[in-house]
C-alpha cells in the first residue's frame, strides 16, 4: 500500500516544473541575485493580490514579524518593555518576534472551537503598557471581528497579523494581510504559497512603516555603507521571488481545491472518537466560505497518539501542530508556570490530517475510510 504523504512537495512543484526551471534559469543567467527586478515584480504582484499599498520581501516569516516590531520601536510607537497581546495557542515564532524586540508577550487563550485567539478575552489582558495585538490566522482560518477593531481603537493599539498560514483567506471581502496595521507572511515550502527555501514578506498600508521595514532589513541602510539604524540582514532573494511569482498565479485554485477536501472530510468523517473542526459559517458551505484556506485540517482526539500510530500503520502520514505550547517550552522557562487549560487541551489532542492541492480523490477517500474505522482502543 502506497503511503499517503502529509504534504507531497515534490508533486506540488512538479506541476509547474517547466515554468519554474525557466524563470530560475533567467535569474541565474541575469547575474543579479538580490534586490533586483524579480523581487520588485513579486512585491508588486502580491500587493495587487492582497490589495494593500506596500509589500516588502524579507528572508522568512519570523523576520517579517521581527521587523514590524523593530520598525514600530524605531517610529516611537512602541518601546522596550511594552506589552503585546499574543495567542497562547500558536507556533513559537509569534512569541519569538515579540521577545526578540525586548517587548513582553501577554498570552491569551484561544477558543476551543476555532483554535484561534479568543477575542472576548483580550480586553481583560490590556494594561497601560499594552501597545499591540498580534492575531494569528491559525491553520488558515481568519481571526478577526468588529469587536477586535473596536478594542484596538478604544485603547489605541496596533493590530499585527501573523499571516503565515492563511494567505488568500478573506474577511468580508478583505484579504488577510490587509486587515490590520501590518502583517507578516511566511513562504516556507509547506505553506499554501511556498518557496523552495526560506522566504517571507511584510504587508502594510503605512508608508513610514514600509520604509522602516525595508531599511531595517537591509542592515539599517538606505545608502550602501551608510547605516542609520542597527538593522538586520533579511532580504528576499531573486530566485525565491521569481518562484513565488509563478506560484502566486495558482494560489486561489489550490486554496479552492483544499476547500473541496475539507468539505469532504467534514461531511464524510463520522467517528465519535474524532472531533472535527467546526464549520466557519452556518450560512455558507465550506467551499463557498473564503474565511478559511485550510492550510491544515486539524482534528481532536482524546487518544491522539493512539490515532496517530494507527494511521501510521495504515500508511497515512499525520503531524501534530503543535505538541508543546510556547509557554511550556524551555526557551521560555520564565513562563512555564503559566497555565492555559484550553491551550493545554488543544496541544494534547490535536492531529493534522493530510490535505493539499495534489491529493487525489482516492487518497482522500482512503483517509476518510481509515479514520472512520479507528477505535479508541486498538
Amino acid at each position: 500500500m502506497k503511503e499517503i504523504k502529509f504534504l507531497d512537495l515534490q508533486k506540488i512543484n512538479a506541476q509547474y516544473a517547466d515554468e519554474l526551471k525557466h524563470v530560475m534559469a533567467n535569474v541565474i543567467d541575469s547575474g543579479w541575485y538580490l534586490k533586483g527586478e524579480k523581487t520588485a515584480t513579486f512585491e508588486c504582484n502580491l500587493a495587487h493580490y492582497i490589495q494593500c499599498k506596500h509589500v516588502v520581501g524579507v528572508a522568512n516569516g519570523l523576520d517579517a514579524l521581527r521587523l514590524i516590531f523593530k520598525a514600530y520601536i524605531n517610529m516611537n510607537v512602541m518601546a522596550v518593555g511594552d506589552e503585546v497581546i499574543v495567542p497562547a495557542n500558536t507556533y513559537i515564532a509569534s512569541v519569538l518576534a515579540v521577545t526578540d524586540n525586548h517587548l513582553k508577550p501577554i498570552l491569551v487563550e484561544p477558543t476551543i472551537d476555532s483554535f484561534n485567539l479568543d477575542i472576548d478575552k483580550i480586553e481583560q489582558a490590556i494594561t497601560e503598557k499594552t501597545k499591540a495585538i498580534l492575531v494569528v490566522h491559525l491553520y488558515g482560518q481568519v481571526c478577526w471581528s468588529e469587536k477586535l477593531v473596536s478594542l484596538a481603537q478604544k485603547y489605541n493599539l496596533k493590530i499585527i497579523e501573523d499571516n503565515a498560514q492563511a494567505i488568500g483567506a478573506e474577511w468580508k471581502g478583505v484579504k488577510t494581510g490587509n486587515l490590520g496595521d501590518a502583517a507578516g507572511f511566511s513562504f516556507y515550502p509547506t505553506k499554501n504559497l511556498g518557496a523552495m527555501g526560506d522566504a517571507g514578506a511584510v504587508t502594510t498600508n503605512d508608508d513610514e512603516l514600509a520604509e522602516q521595514v525595508r531599511v531595517l532589513g537591509n542592515y539599517g541602510s538606505k545608502t550602501k555603507y551608510v547605516n542609520e539604524y542597527q538593522g538586520l540582514n533579511s532580504r528576499l532573494d531573486e530566485i525565491q521571488a521569481t518562484i513565488l511569482d509563478v506560484k502566486l498565479k495558482y494560489l486561489d485554485a489550490e486554496n479552492e481545491y483544499r476547500r473541496t477536501i475539507a468539505e469532504r472530510y467534514l461531511a464524510e468523517i463520522k467517528n465519535p472518537n474524532i472531533l472535527l473542526p467546526l464549520p466557519v459559517s452556518k450560512e455558507l458551505t465550506v467551499l463557498k466560505n473564503k474565511e478559511h484556506v485550510w492550510h491544515l485540517f486539524v482534528v481532536r482526539c482524546k487518544k491522539r497518539d493512539v490515532l496517530q500510530n494507527y494511521l501510521t500503520e495504515k500508511r497515512i502520514e499525520t503531524l501534530i501542530h503543535y505538541p508543546i505550547p510556547p509557554n511550556k517550552q524551555l526557551a521560555y522557562a520564565e513562563m512555564n508556570y503559566l497555565d492555559f487549560p484550553i491551550t493545554n487541551v488543544i496541544h494534547e489532542e490535536v492531529l493534522s490530517l493530510p490535505i493539499s492541492s495534489v491529493m487525489t480523490n482516492k487518497e482522500v477517500l482512503r483517509v476518510i475510510e481509515m479514520v472512520n474505522l479507528f477505535k479508541s482502543v486498538q
